[in-house]
């Protein structure tokens, strides 16, 4: 071996030997840091626990350290139950997000329903529906409203018959014939002229359908 040779693997080795000190140099500075941040976790650590402790002290909290050996074990014991809760969890947090646009757009949609209803007055309404309430409450004692629950059926009839088309056909006839009427300048009659006006067809019929009807209330 020449020396030439000689001193190139003097160098080659010179360059490793430089590698592994710089690998031991990082190597050390790295176990330093770690040291360094261990020593700094320690203090803070304590730190954390000295005030821990003073603050139980003045909350007059006692730690027993077998119930938290006991809770430590326990949840051991459930941590298969605590991933199935956090599995729930996760899946409800999902479902807002997906349900998120969808309440969105329903809430969009009421709040234009409610301001159609604001424009067409259901509101107004409704509010002076309340001062009728207030007044019939008022005008009515406990009593009536009993008598009303007794005789509702009645009046419930009462009103279905009056809402049957021949009642109201009967009704808007006799509305009409009375809107018809002249009411003053209404003619007057003698004794004489009234006995005329019986006989007449229309006078007669109107005479017969009274009497059946003061003998059907007579009846019933």
């Amino acid at each position: 071996m020449n020396e030439t040779d000689l001193q190139a693997q003097v160098n080659q080795l010179n360059q490793k030997m430089d590698i592994v000190l710089n690998i031991v140099t990082q190597q050390q500075l790295k176990t330093e840091s770690v040291e360094d941040l261990l020593s700094d976790l320690q203090i803070v650590g304590k730190d954390m626990y000295d005030t821990a402790v003073v603050e139980l002290e003045n909350q007059q909290v006692e730690i027993d350290i077998d119930e938290i050996k006991k809770l430590g074990i326990r949840l051991l014991h459930n941590v298969e139950n605590i991933g199935v809760v956090l599995s729930m969890f996760e899946s409800m947090v999902d479902f807002a997000k997906d349900a998120g646009p969808l309440v969105r757009e329903s809430i969009i949609d009421l709040t234009k329903r409610l301001h159609e209803f604001e424009q067409k007055g259901y509101f107004e309404f409704f509010a002076e529906t309340g001062k009728v309430i207030d007044n019939v409450v008022s005008a009515f004692s406990k009593e009536d409203v009993a008598k009303l629950a007794d005789n509702i059926v009645t009046i419930l009839n009462t009103v279905k018959s009056l809402t049957q088309p021949e009642m109201m056909h009967a009704m808007d006839n006799a509305l009409k014939a009375y809107n018809s009427m002249e009411i003053e300048n209404i003619p007057e009659y003698s004794v004489f002229k009234l006995i005329r006006e019986i006989n007449k067809p229309e006078m007669k019929k109107a005479m017969g359908f009274m009497v059946t009807f003061m003998k059907n209330i007579s009846a019933k």
